[in-house]
C-alpha cells in the first residue's frame, strides 16, 4: 500500500485508504432512497482491490489523487457495479467544475469543500487582507481565529484548558454545524474587536441628545454592527420648540438626517448600515411615519416598524376611534380611527414591503427585565428588543447538519445547543464594545441570541412538506428543544461564572434559582452566514429549486438544491431538460416528470400560502425568548385585504412583529423570477449573491 499521495495542490500527504471507501459509500447512497444499508463488507472488499492495484501501478512510485480516482473507476466497474461508477464519474466532474470555478475566483485551496458563492462571500466580506486588499487568510484560518479568540475566555472564569473548547469551537464552526453573527466572524482576533451584531439606542427629546446618538450609530455601524431607534420620544411635527419658540420638525425630519449619516458610512468597508426606525401607533405623526417611504428613493437605510398595542388592534377589529398622545407633555393631542390607520399601514405595506408592525405589548409582555426599562425598538431585522444601549450577539445552529436518514440527531443537537451557548456568552467577555454605556447595559444581562437556520433543508431530508401540520409541528419540538437545552446550559455557566447583574430584580427569578443570560434564543435572518453553510437561510422556505446566480463581475452559475438533485437521480426522473425548466420557474410545481410527492416537499417561498408562512413563524415564537425575523411573502397579485387578514392572524398567534413582501413591489429587488415563453431578458430565476432568502428587497444586509 502507497504510503503517500500527492494532492492536487502539490503538498504529500499520508495515504489514508478510509477515504477510499468514503468516496465509494457517497456513490452508493446516491442510487438509493435509504442511505441507511450497511456496504461494510462490499466497500472493504472494493477498497482492498483498489489498494491491489495501486501496488501494481505505483510500485515505488507515489501517486496523485487523481491517479487514485481513476483507478476506483477502474474496480468498480470490473466488480459489475456500472451504475455506482457512473455516479461517481458525476461527483468527480460536478467537483472538478468547482475547483475550476474556484480558481476563476483566486481560491488556492479550500479544505471545507465550500462552494463557489460561499467563497466568493468570503473572500469579498470576512477573510482578512493586508494593506493592499489581498486575502492573507484561508476559511479555515478564519474559522481557527474565531475559536481562539472567544476561547481565550475560559481562563478567566475557571482554569479549564482553553485549547481543548478552541479545538470544540473550531470543529461547530469548520464542521458548518454552528456560525455566529457576521461581526463575529468580521472582527474576532483583530483590531477592531467588535463582536456584536444588534444594537438599540435611545433617541432623546433634544438637539444634543438626538446628535449624541447620531454620532454613537456612526461607530456602530463602522464596526459592522445595526441600529434600531425609537423616535416615539420626539415631539410631533409643529410641536413648540421651548429655546427658540419655532414649531419643531417631528421624528421623520430627524429620521432623515440619520439616513443620510448611515448612507455615508462604510461598515469597515465590508457592509452598509442597516437601521430600524420604530414609531408608536399613538404618536401624533403616525401617518407621516407610515408614508415616509412611499417613494422607494426614501429611507434606504432603514426598515420601517409601527409598534401598535393591543388596544389598537382591538379598536381597529371594531372600527373604535384611538387618542394620539403627544410625548412632550403626556397629554392628548386628537383622535384616529383605529381602522383606517391599520388600512393605511396594510396599504403601504402592500405598495413596497413597508411599514411592518411590532407587537410591542406582546413584547415587553415577554421582557425579561422590565426593571431595567421598556422594550421600545429592535435590531434592523426585528428579531432582536432590546432596551436603550443594549447589544446582543448572535449564532444559529445550521438545521441540515443533523438531519440523518429521514430523521435527527437529538444527542448531537444538544451537544452543539450546549456549546454554542457557551460560544456566545463567551463573545460578551471577548467583546471590545463601542461605546462604554453599551457594554454596562449589555454585561448587566448578558443576552445572547441561539437560533436555527438550515430549517427548509430539515424539513425535506424529514419528508415534511413546509406548508403542512407536519412542519409546524417540527419547529416546535425544534426550537423548543434547542430552547430546553439552551437554558440548562446559561444556568450551568450561572453556576459557574455567576448569575447576570439584573437577575434578582428580573421575571427570571422567579421561575429559575439562577440564570448566566437574560435571553438565549433568538431565530435571526442569517443571510450570508447560511451561504457559507451551505444551508437555508433562517427559517425560510427554498426561495429556488434551481435558479442563476450572479457572482461576481457580471458571472453567473447555475445553482441547483443538492437534496433535489440528489431525489431526481434516485428516483430517476433527473435530466438536463427539467433541470432547465426548473431554472427558468425556480418551481417544480409545473414541471412535468417531477412526482407529486417530490414536489409538494420542494416547495419554494412562491408556492407557500402567507398563512402557513406564519404559522411557522408562531410556531417557533413560542420557544424563542427574544423574537423571530420572518418574512411572509405575497405573490404579486395579492391583495390589500389579503395582507390586512396576515396582520391579524400574526397578533392572534402571538408573533411579536410582522414583516411582508408582495412580490414585484420594489424596483431592484434582489430575487427576480424567470418568464420563459414570453418575450423578456428575464429567462430564469435569478438571485444576486448574497441573498439566501426571506425579504428579496436588498435593504437589510444581515
Amino acid at each position: 500500500m502507497p504510503a503517500k499521495i500527492y494532492k492536487r495542490d502539490g503538498r504529500l500527504v499520508r495515504f489514508e485508504p478510509e477515504k477510499i471507501s468514503a468516496a465509494m459509500q457517497k456513490a452508493f447512497s446516491a442510487l438509493r432512497l435509504d442511505g441507511s444499508k450497511d456496504d461494510s463488507k462490499i466497500l472493504n472488499e472494493l477498497t482492498r482491490n483498489v489498494v491491489a492495484d495501486l501496488d501494481r501501478k505505483f510500485y515505488h512510485k507515489i501517486p496523485k489523487v487523481e491517479d487514485v480516482q481513476d483507478i476506483v473507476e477502474q474496480v468498480l466497474i470490473k466488480s459489475g457495479y456500472e451504475r455506482t461508477a457512473k455516479a461517481y464519474i458525476d461527483y468527480r466532474r460536478q467537483h472538478a467544475q468547482i475547483r475550476d470555478a474556484k480558481r476563476i475566483l483566486g481560491v488556492a485551496s479550500d479544505e471545507l469543500k465550500l462552494s463557489v458563492n460561499a467563497i466568493s462571500v468570503l473572500e469579498k466580506r470576512y477573510l482578512l487582507k493586508d494593506d493592499a486588499g489581498n486575502v492573507i487568510e484561508t476559511p479555515q484560518q478564519m474559522f481557527r481565529r474565531v475559536a481562539r479568540e472567544v476561547a481565550r475566555i475560559e481562563a478567566r472564569y475557571a482554569k479549564k484548558d482553553a485549547g481543548k473548547t478552541e479545538e470544540e469551537f473550531y470543529r461547530m464552526m469548520a464542521e458548518l454545524e454552528f456560525i455566529p453573527n457576521s461581526p463575529t466572524l468580521m472582527n474576532a482576533g483583530t483590531r477592531m474587536g467588535q463582536l456584536s451584531a444588534c444594537f438599540v439606542l435611545p433617541v432623546e427629546d433634544s438637539m444634543e441628545g438626538i446628535f449624541t446618538t447620531l454620532k454613537h450609530m456612526a461607530l456602530i455601524h463602522q464596526s459592522g454592527g445595526g441600529t434600531g431607534f425609537s423616535f416615539s420620544s420626539l415631539r410631533p411635527s409643529g410641536d413648540l420648540v421651548g429655546s427658540t419658540k419655532c414649531p419643531a420638525s417631528g421624528p421623520v425630519s430627524f429620521m432623515r438626517v440619520f439616513d443620510c449619516a448611515t448612507d455615508v458610512i462604510k461598515q469597515g468597508g465590508r457592509r452598509r448600515g442597516a437601521n430600524m426606525g420604530v414609531l408608536r401607533v399613538d404618536h401624533p405623526d403616525v401617518m407621516e411615519f407610515v408614508t415616509a417611504k412611499k417613494d422607494p428613493d426614501n429611507f434606504q437605510n432603514f426598515n420601517l416598524s409601527v409598534a401598535v398595542t393591543d388596544a389598537f388592534m382591538k379598536a381597529a377589529q371594531k372600527g373604535a376611534e384611538y387618542e394620539l398622545i403627544n410625548p412632550r407633555t403626556g397629554a392628548s393631542s386628537g383622535r384616529h380611527n383605529a381602522k383606517d390607520v391599520m388600512r393605511l399601514i396594510v396599504t403601504m405595506a402592500w405598495h413596497n414591503g413597508d411599514p411592518g408592525i411590532i407587537f410591542i405589548d406582546e413584547m415587553n409582555r415577554r421582557n425579561p427585565t422590565p426593571a431595567a426599562g421598556e422594550i421600545e425598538s429592535t435590531n434592523p431585522c426585528g428579531e432582536q428588543p432590546l432596551l436603550p444601549y443594549e447589544s446582543c450577539n448572535l449564532g444559529s445552529i445550521n438545521l441540515a447538519k443533523f438531519a440523518e436518514g429521514c430523521r435527527l440527531d437529538w444527542k448531537r443537537l444538544e451537544k452543539t445547543a450546549r456549546l454554542a451557548v457557551r460560544f456566545l456568552d463567551n463573545v460578551i467577555d471577548a467583546n471590545n464594545f463601542p461605546l462604554d454605556r453599551i457594554e454596562e447595559a449589555t454585561k448587566a444581562n448578558r443576552k445572547i441570541g441561539l437560533g436555527v437556520m438550515g430549517f427548509a433543508d430539515m424539513l425535506i431530508r424529514l419528508k415534511a412538506p413546509y406548508n403542512s401540520q407536519k412542519a409546524v409541528r417540527l419547529a416546535e419540538d425544534v426550537m423548543k428543544f434547542i430552547r430546553e437545552k439552551a437554558v440548562d446550559e446559561s444556568q450551568r455557566l450561572a453556576e459557574e461564572r455567576g448569575s447576570f447583574p439584573n437577575f434578582k430584580k428580573s421575571a427570571l427569578a422567579k421561575k429559575y434559582k439562577r440564570m448566566r443570560n437574560a435571553s438565549v434564543t433568538t431565530v435571526a435572518p442569517t443571510g450570508t452566514i447560511s451561504i457559507i453553510a451551505g444551508c437555508s437561510s433562517g427559517i425560510e422556505p427554498l426561495f429556488g429549486v434551481s435558479f442563476v446566480r450572479n457572482v461576481m463581475s457580471g458571472a453567473q452559475l447555475l445553482e441547483t438544491n443538492a437534496d433535489f438533485e440528489l431525489v431526481a437521480k434516485q428516483r430517476g426522473f433527473y435530466s438536463k431538460d427539467i433541470m432547465m425548466d426548473i431554472a427558468q420557474q425556480g418551481t417544480v410545481q409545473n414541471v412535468r416528470g417531477v412526482p407529486k410527492d417530490v414536489k409538494d416537499v420542494f416547495v419554494t417561498s412562491s408556492d407557500i400560502s402567507p398563512e402557513w408562512h406564519i404559522k411557522i413563524q408562531a410556531a417557533f415564537q413560542r420557544y424563542t425568548d427574544s423574537a423571530v425575523s420572518k418574512t411572509i411573502n405575497f405573490p404579486s397579485t395579492a391583495t390589500i385585504e389579503d395582507i390586512e387578514k396576515a396582520y391579524a392572524l400574526a397578533h392572534r398567534l402571538r408573533c411579536k412583529g410582522i414583516t411582508v413582501y408582495r412580490y414585484g413591489s420594489r424596483e431592484g429587488q434582489v430575487l427576480t423570477l424567470g418568464e420563459p415563453g414570453k418575450k423578456t431578458k428575464v429567462r430564469y430565476m435569478g438571485a444576486d449573491s448574497e441573498y439566501a432568502g426571506g425579504c428579496p428587497t436588498g435593504e437589510c444586509p444581515f
